[in-house]
């Protein structure tokens, strides 16, 4: 029995032995231009960093389009823009049209690619040395 009161004194003991704790390093002034110093990091670089992450995520489907040299990365990146002015709801239709193949596309003018840029052209157009736009005209 000697034993179990060991154990259930020992917590108590540490209790009341314990030393007091500090919050913080900084003490008086220094406390409180530490605390000035962070609010205005919190109120100025954490929404700013929010924003810009926010806006990368946003364009991904657009990059990845270029990349992949899909026929309608204008298109894509016309809906990454209104995604972000509806608040990313868009977003995960505009990845999905980004990774998928242009099945129509590829019927109508024989490749599922494009170069991109100005006056871009398909691969088979661009080829053949023809000088007609690509897709319905629009340069």
């Amino acid at each position: 029995m000697t034993r179990n009161r060991w154990f259930r004194a020992w917590p108590l003991a540490a209790a009341l032995l314990a030393l007091p704790a500090h919050a913080s390093m900084f003490k008086g002034e220094a406390l409180d231009t530490a605390a000035d110093f962070l609010s205005w990091v919190v109120i100025i670089l954490v929404p700013i960093v929010g924003i810009v992450v926010f806006w990368l995520v946003h364009i991904l489907p657009e990059k990845i389009a270029e990349q992949k040299k899909h026929p309608q990365a204008k298109a894509i990146q016309v809906l990454c823009l209104l995604s972000l002015v509806f608040g990313g709801m868009l977003w995960p239709i505009a990845w999905l049209w980004a990774y998928s193949k242009p099945v129509l596309y590829k019927l109508a003018y024989g490749t599922d690619e494009v170069e991109h840029g100005h006056g871009a052209q398909p691969k088979d157009a661009a080829q053949s040395g023809s000088t007609k736009p690509a897709a319905g005209g629009h340069g």
